[in-house]
């Protein structure tokens, strides 16, 4: 009876999808009490009573909680030490509370997403066979919590949506749900360009525990601007979501008029814009909710053009920076993160995280193609940019630039 109506709504519909991936979700829960499990359990929660929460700068206690740039391992749990403070902590979380920091004046509803500033889409690691590898996975999902992250973008483009069965897609979306929804927002992408497709997925994701749907419009199979109205009134019908705006990859622009059309839905939460922070200030301007798409100017969208934060790709690699460039303006900050971002953009995403993320030792050097490396010669440059930054600000403990032979192509998973 406490369950949002979207997620009553669509409990029948689940039936046939949790049979497909009963499997996958009860070995992911069963983590912590399997023996020969392959990941250590995290991390334990310790229910004690519910305060209002303050906001706090990285390394700063709040309510009985504390966020630490704690780094993740993919081979399990080991001492780390945090890169704003002397202390180690010994859990890839530091958490005393079922909820982290930034997420406690939260809710799961359209204002309270709304709140959110930082926002990570998140990178899918595989196994050696392609499949995917759950401990990496909650690792680096972890050490997000860990660097303050709100929210998580669960198979977007950076996570390889695109390259997963919608079985593995909705397992990865309930696994993320059950194991972190108490700690940040899981926003699952379930769009497609069909409005089938993409009223099933939404409707499976909302069932397994999305907080909310990242809605994109249809792509090569393009429609009208009465199209995208139609298709996206239908998705928003299901439950809240997040409008993606990216014509750069979808071929068509969705037009102001449509989108603030499309505002006037209860199920609206706001746009992911990647057109550029003058369409983001009008938004803004207009009481439009935004986030850049674009991390090169996620700190001016922010701070100058209004916008409620960014969902970002080069958080996977930063998030305490990115938490930091969020939470204050700083453009030295801003213009000191630049070259790394331009690196991780120098070829389409995510080419670019998920070469810098096996070179960092915390994914498998696994591509599903067709996405492969960056040359060794982009790999050593990376080296150079993270040393530039230093280690200590990223997830990183070391970093090298890998051999070809290291890495395997898979075309079957």
């Amino acid at each position: 009876a406490t369950l949002p109506s979207f997620h009553q709504t669509h409990l029948g519909s689940a039936v046939v999808s949790i049979l497909h991936i009963s499997y996958e979700v009860l070995s992911t829960m069963s983590f912590t009490i399997q023996s020969k499990c392959r990941v250590s359990p995290r991390f334990s929660l310790k229910r004690v009573e519910t305060r209002p929460s303050t906001r706090a700068s990285v390394g700063q206690s709040v309510n009985r909680h504390t966020i630490r740039v704690s780094k993740c391992s993919a081979g399990g749990v080991r001492p780390e030490k945090s890169a704003r403070s002397n202390s180690f902590v010994t859990n890839a979380l530091a958490i005393e509370h079922d909820q982290a920091p930034y997420y406690a004046e939260n809710e799961g509803t359209v204002e309270g997403i709304r709140k959110t500033a930082l926002i990570t889409a998140i990178k899918t690691p595989y196994l050696k066979d392609g499949r995917f590898d759950l401990g990496a996975y909650d690792a680096l999902v972890e050490t997000q919590i860990n660097n303050g992250v709100e929210g998580l973008i669960i198979g977007g483009t950076t996570g390889e949506g695109h390259l997963m069965s919608w079985d593995e897609h909705i397992m990865l979306i309930a696994h993320t749900a059950n194991r972190y929804g108490q700690h940040l927002k899981v926003i699952g992408n379930t769009g497609s360009n069909s409005t089938r497709e993409a009223l099933h997925a939404t409707q499976q994701g909302f069932a397994v525990g999305m907080d909310a749907a990242l809605q994109i419009n249809p792509y090569y199979g393009k429609t009208s601007q009465a199209g995208l109205l139609h298709h996206f009134n239908a998705v928003l019908d299901e439950g809240p979501a997040i409008v993606y705006n990216v014509p750069g990859r979808t071929g068509q622009d969705i037009v102001p008029d449509t989108v603030r059309e499309l505002a006037t839905h209860e199920n609206f939460i706001g746009i992911k814009e990647c057109t550029g922070n003058d369409r983001i200030k009008m938004y803004s301007d207009e009481g439009i909710s935004c986030w850049s798409g674009n991390d090169d100017e996620a700190h001016d969208a922010r701070h100058l053009c209004g916008a409620k934060g960014v969902i970002s790709v080069t958080s996977n690699i930063v998030p305490s920076l990115f938490r930091t460039m969020m939470d204050i303006q700083d453009e030295e900050l801003n213009q000191k993160l630049q070259p790394l971002i331009n690196w991780m953009f120098r070829e389409p995403n995510p080419i670019g995280l998920n070469t810098i993320l096996a070179m960092g030792g915390l994914c498998k050097p696994v591509f599903r193609l067709p996405y492969c490396p960056m040359s060794l010669a982009e790999r050593e440059e990376a080296v150079r940019l993270i040393n530039d930054i230093g280690l200590e600000n990223t997830i990183f403990d070391s970093i090298n630039a890998l051999n070809d032979d290291d890495i395997l192509l898979r075309t079957t998973f």
